[in-house]
């Protein structure tokens, strides 16, 4: 088991490699079917990516990455990832049963290798039991979708597949003749849990200028096109400012002194990510859609993803510090309010228009917050 050193081994960010290309597959599955329909993937597949990392973070948090065996579970648990990676841009199509197979092998792979290491615990034993009865359940679906039409029942069956996965922690886990778990049973650290989130959004955020770059590299370096481009980078500076400069902080903070520190990690780093993650996801479509045509008019559908990533993320962001601290922040409920009013403009807004105003929102958060409690923050 892990020791008191909280920080995140070189094999935990070894692993998230694979997540880099996940997320890169996310983003690409949306860009490729920007449709309603291709939206209502994205969004599942999405949320099972989150819920296998999520979940091995979990796990990580209590094993020492230095030894062997765990090791051995993450160069597992990579190669399982790297199939459900591949498999994303089909996951729809033809390799629905490969994307399923691979991510019930992380899932029950890890819960069960948890049973077995936790020997002579019998708590954790309990609550790896619980988690793995809970994925045998969602295994049905999971299979039963990858063997539907995939146009007819697979997104309702997977649909399923998830609900019962993310109801589990709400449920306390529970159990028939188990019982339910409790988050005081959750011993965490805080300091890793935080800081391996931190790193996912970093990810994102990475994806963010990688689908920025590479938009902007392959066409013609027009004015407008590198304006756009231009904005899309100060935007995800504003991404970056609005969570690490004081949110991540505080959130750190509080877990590492909270009472019932499983509790909180379930609440603000388990599920209020959740939109934080998913908002910058759609703000990286958004960013390639703005750069690579500037000029084409802001309707509803291409504001979906450069205002509707925006709001997403700073609602994420104003529950999360909601949660570590006393109020739901102001400056992100005026930046949720300036979403809404630009909706009301789109007709008169082409995307490089909208484009800009969802960065000035953005920036105006970020000066809000600083001026209003960053100069004043002391976590230590």
């Amino acid at each position: 088991m892990r020791d008191a050193d909280t920080r995140v081994g070189f094999a935990e960010l070894f692993f998230d490699l694979v997540f880099v290309f996940a997320i890169t597959q996310v983003s690409h599955l949306l860009l490729h079917h920007y449709s309603l329909a291709g939206a209502l993937e994205t969004a599942l597949i999405f949320l099972a990516i989150w819920w296998v990392w999520i979940y091995t973070t979990w796990v990580l948090n209590r094993l020492d990455p230095e030894r062997i065996e765990v090791r051995g579970l993450l160069f597992a648990l990579m190669a399982a990832g790297l199939f459900l990676s591949m498999s994303i841009p089909q996951a729809f199509g033809e390799r629905g049963l490969t994307f399923a197979l691979a991510f019930i092998a992380m899932q029950l792979g890890r819960s069960l290798f948890m049973f077995v290491v936790s020997k002579g615990n019998a708590l954790l034993r309990g609550t790896y039991l619980r988690i793995a009865i809970w994925f045998c359940a969602s295994a049905v679906f999971w299979i039963a979708g990858a063997l539907a039409d995939p146009h007819h029942g697979r997104l309702q069956l997977w649909a399923i597949a998830l609900a019962i996965e993310y109801a589990g922690p709400l449920t306390g886990l529970y159990v028939p003749g188990l019982g339910r778990d409790t988050t005081t049973n959750w011993t965490v650290k805080g300091g890793h849990i935080a800081e391996r989130c931190g790193l996912f959004v970093i990810i994102c955020l990475g994806e963010t200028l990688l689908v920025s770059g590479a938009t902007f590299s392959g066409m013609e370096w027009t004015t407008p096109g590198t304006v756009a481009f231009l904005s899309s980078l100060a935007g995800a500076i504003g991404l970056w400012w609005v969570y690490f400069h004081v949110g991540f902080r505080r959130g750190a903070h509080q877990i590492e002194h909270s009472d019932d520190p499983g509790r909180l990690a379930r609440l603000a780093f388990t599920y209020a990510h959740i939109p934080i993650v998913a908002g910058i996801v759609l703000t990286a479509v958004g960013a390639e859609r703005s750069i690579a045509h500037p000029a084409d008019p802001a309707n509803l559908a291409e504001a979906a993803s450069v205002l509707g990533g925006v709001a997403m993320f700073l609602a994420g962001n104003g529950w999360f510090k909601r949660i570590s601290g006393r109020n739901f922040p102001l400056s992100h409920l005026v930046g949720l309010g300036l979403c809404v009013a630009l909706m009301l403009v789109l007709p008169w807004m082409n995307l490089l228009a909208l484009n800009i105003a969802s960065t000035t929102i953005l920036v105006l958060v970020a000066i809000w917050e600083q001026c209003s409690v960053g100069r004043h923050l002391d976590v230590h």
